[in-house]
């Protein structure tokens, strides 16, 4: 028998490891990068970049989702290594992937945290990559459609959500109003944009479509992919998914939870037969921590933005 130690592969993929493919480290050790990908601010060549928006202080119920970035980034390690569900393919063979790490703001003044958000998002687009956010609550969504479409132009977007967030804007922040203010700044195409999963009422809904959950229960996965398909069209697209539109069943880790919400699978296949639209970006947003078991939550929120990964690969290749 050979007296030469076995060497073991190099872990921490986060800081030391390659820019392309998976890592070899075990699932429970390491630094927590969303599904190990490197950490850096250096972005040039890459085709995406993940990056986290810590902030909850526009929350109406419970708060929690400042901590939605790390736990999603903790879930995301069950990932990494293997072909991924449903498509095959190690996404990372196909696609240069950086987590940037999370967005800068200084708590004590959190009315600077729109402008702040909308000029990192700006500063990261500017270098032709997919922005993949984690939030956060749903009002960092208005700074980023706002930088998006400084880039693009006003957008389709497809939210998938218990709330339609059309609550009325009276200057102030709050994740209740984000559609409201985009659709009162020309931010999306709201004859193009669309809703699903809904069951509270607002007082407008600003001729968006909207596919309730009830009504989406019936639909089933093909039937809403194939509404979202007719209403989107070839428009550029932006994904937001509020991972309160999931049951509290599938995602208990949440600041308002709403029973009767669509079942994580239901969610996720919408979303994989959603791969031909025209996406420029998405944010998955309101995972609350304090208030999940076991990571239900959090592995919910990783796993759309494992799909949403590997729908850009699918593209490359």
């Amino acid at each position: 028998m050979s007296d030469d130690p076995i060497r073991p592969r190099p872990t921490d993929n986060a800081f030391l490891g390659d820019l392309r493919g998976g890592s070899a480290e075990p699932t429970y050790s390491g630094a927590l990068s969303f599904m190990r990908r490197r950490f850096s601010r250096d972005i040039d060549g890459a085709d995406a970049v993940v990056w986290g928006i810590p902030f909850d202080c526009a929350t109406s119920n419970r708060p929690g989702t400042r901590f939605g970035p790390q736990a999603i980034r903790r879930a995301s390690a069950i990932f990494d290594g293997d072909p991924q569900f449903p498509s095959g393919l190690d996404p990372f063979d196909a696609l240069t992937v950086v987590d940037w790490g999370d967005c800068s703001f200084d708590y004590r003044h959190i009315e600077q945290a729109p402008g702040l958000i909308e000029a990192q998002a700006g500063e990261i687009l500017a270098s032709g990559v997919q922005l993949i956010t984690l939030g956060g609550d749903h009002s960092i969504t208005l700074p980023l459609l706002r930088a998006h479409v400084a880039l693009h132009g006003p957008l389709a977007l497809v939210q998938f959500d218990a709330h339609q967030d059309t609550w009325e804007a009276d200057g102030g922040m709050s994740h209740g109003t984000f559609v409201t203010q985009a659709e009162a700044e020309g931010l999306i195409d709201t004859g193009s944009s669309i809703q699903i999963g809904v069951r509270t009422l607002a007082p407008d809904d600003f001729g968006i479509e909207i596919i309730d959950a009830y009504e989406a229960r019936v639909l089933g996965a093909a039937g809403i992919a194939e509404r979202v398909r007719e209403r989107v069209g070839a428009l550029p697209a932006y994904l937001s998914f509020d991972i309160d539109a999931l049951d509290p069943a599938f995602a208990p880790g949440t600041g308002t939870p709403v029973s009767g919400g669509l079942a994580a699978v239901d969610a996720l296949m919408v979303l994989w037969a959603l791969r031909g639209l025209d996406w420029r970006g998405m944010d998955v947003v309101e995972v609350s921590p304090p208030y999940d078991h076991a990571d239900i939550t959090a592995i919910a929120g990783a796993t759309v933005v494992q799909h949403y990964l590997q729908i850009l690969a699918e593209k490359v290749r």
